[in-house]
């Protein structure tokens, strides 16, 4: 099994030197110095830029701010709290990374939340737009708090499956249809975490052997990939969160020994 290795800077060249480790540093960055068309699958959830919700959010009943919301700070070493067009044309970077990283094979799989935004529905079509979205699936999260009675509790996100041409699924994986109930995880420190249930879906709906994670938090997608036996990438700009995703895939690898 790969070593995990916390870089600040990489200064190798080929893919070999980025396989199974995380990589910690600005996404942007460090994907431009990965070899292009050399990944198979992208897995990823970015920051929702929650902190500029005009909505529901993390406000409660009386119009304030929750005070038991976990991204109510942001995430560690990012406040999560952009103007809206910045970070529009910050992921729609991200994307266009992702997509010279791919094989002609490959896939994208790019979980986002909708919401409504001054009485519009914000589906991140700004985002995605002149991208090859190929399908949306619909992700049911179980679970959920909401205080707020004005709004049915959010029981729903939405993953983008945006692919180049030559994508196809693993053989039968086309039966699990577009919309997976996954519950969220509650054993996480993470302010926001990504259940390895939803990410392992992903990766094994693919053939992929290459796995990248460029926003890979608290580790899931590397533990998703090892768990469906593929090797993998992440990248990630927080310390802390790097070394907790270390913490919880040697807590992996030991359950899994």
């Amino acid at each position: 099994m790969n070593q995990i290795q916390l870089c600040d800077m990489l200064l190798e060249d080929g893919l070999n030197k980025w396989l199974g480790k995380i990589h910690k540093g600005d996404t942007l960055e460090l994907m431009a110095r990965m070899p292009a068309q050399s990944i198979d699958t992208i897995v990823t959830s970015p920051p929702y830029n929650l902190k500029q919700s005009t909505g529901n959010g993390m406000k409660n009943g009386n119009g304030g701010k929750w005070p038991k919301a976990e991204l109510i700070n942001g995430y560690a070493g990012y406040d999560d709290c952009m103007p809206h067009g910045e970070y529009v044309a910050w992921q729609r970077e991200c994307l266009n990374a992702m997509m010279r990283l791919l094989k002609p094979t490959g896939a994208i799989f790019y979980n986002h939340k909708w919401r409504v935004q001054g009485g519009l529905l914000q589906d991140r079509a700004d985002i995605v737009a002149g991208f090859p979205v190929r399908q949306i699936i619909i992700w049911r999260r179980k679970g959920g708090i909401n205080f707020n009675p004005g709004y049915f509790l959010p029981t729903y996100e939405v993953v983008y499956l945006i692919t180049k041409p030559g994508f196809k699924l693993a053989p039968k994986a086309n039966a699990l249809g577009d919309v997976w109930e996954v519950s969220q995880e509650s054993d996480n420190p993470h302010p926001a975490p990504f259940p390895p249930k939803l990410a392992q879906q992903c990766i094994g709906s693919t053939t992929g052997e290459v796995i990248l994670d460029p926003f890979m938090g608290s580790g899931t997608t590397a533990i998703a990939a090892e768990t469906e036996g593929r090797q993998w990438i992440g990248i990630e700009k927080s310390k802390d969160y790097c070394l907790l995703a270390k913490k919880r895939l040697t807590a992996h690898r030991e359950l899994s020994a």
